[in-house]
């Protein structure tokens, strides 16, 4: 019996450049941490590191679409994917926040940074038993329709973006000021909503032949352009609406949702 586990190169191709990107977060969060300590400024260091996480959120978006459009999804691929994000979505924003205000707060500074890490970590193997466990087609597919909690890469991003505001509204300052405080808190807000009840759209019915009207297009191109010429606040308004919307999601009518989350079956209309 060949035990070998099949192993597809283009997802996990993706997958690599996720983890990547959260080792070189890592490097360029550690390399900041040295030049405070040197006395020097710290902020491209920074600047660079919260790009490699918003990085890590793109190919950790892509991996999945790509492993689905071939039909190359994988155990493999699934455990992969998950050590990949403890680094980038995990170590990497609780890290940052640490050095950019916990470690003032010394062993508090260390529980806070850690029941992120751990609490992100916890959500990641409970997503894989249940995976793993689910034999149904029919129930694994209405549970791939959408996640229990606030998934991490969106709690990642939402970190990382939020971070970059706060660094575009001091900018020419060496730190970040009052605003840094709500971080912590924002962790913690982040490491309960991972294990809560509350239901997110995974967008995993959102593919290659996903078929849209041409106004709905254009409002689709003219929001991406915007968020690339206003990178400093635009991806944190996104990452916020979107934790807004898990919220407010059972209020909207199942139209509604199916226009907005284009669900599976909608997009199979030809």
């Amino acid at each position: 019996m060949n035990r070998e586990p099949k192993i597809y190169l283009l997802p996990n191709m993706m997958t690599a450049g996720n983890l990547f990107c959260g080792f070189a977060a890592v490097l360029k969060i550690i390399e900041g941490a040295l030049l405070n300590n040197a006395g020097e400024s710290a902020i491209h260091s920074y600047h660079t590191a919260l790009a490699f996480i918003l990085g890590a959120c793109v190919f950790d978006l892509l991996d999945g679409r790509v492993a689905r459009l071939g039909g190359f999804e994988s155990p493999f691929g699934r455990e992969f994917d998950s050590l990949a994000d403890v680094v980038s979505f995990g170590l990497a924003p609780a890290l940052l926040v640490y050095q950019i205000v916990l470690k003032d707060f010394h062993k508090t500074g260390w529980a806070v940074a850690f029941i992120y890490l751990l609490c992100g970590s916890l959500r990641l193997a409970r997503f894989n038993c249940i995976a793993a466990v689910e034999t149904d087609p029919a129930a694994a597919k209405e549970h791939s329709k959408e996640f229990l909690g606030f998934p991490i890469p969106a709690a990642a991003g939402l970190i990382a973006s939020l971070t970059l505001f706060m660094l575009w509204l001091d900018e020419g300052e060496r730190t970040i000021g009052r605003w840094k405080f709500a971080l912590p808190v924002l962790l913690l807000f982040l490491s309960f909503m991972m294990f809560s009840k509350v239901r997110y759209p995974s967008f995993k019915g959102l593919g290659w032949r996903t078929q849209r009207s041409l106004p709905k297009f254009l409002l689709i191109i003219v929001v991406l352009a915007f968020a690339g010429l206003n990178y400093e606040w635009m991806p944190a308004v996104l990452f916020v609406l979107f934790l807004v919307y898990g919220f407010i999601r059972p209020l909207i009518s199942r139209s509604w949702r199916k226009e907005i989350e284009d669900e599976e079956d909608h997009e199979q209309e030809r």
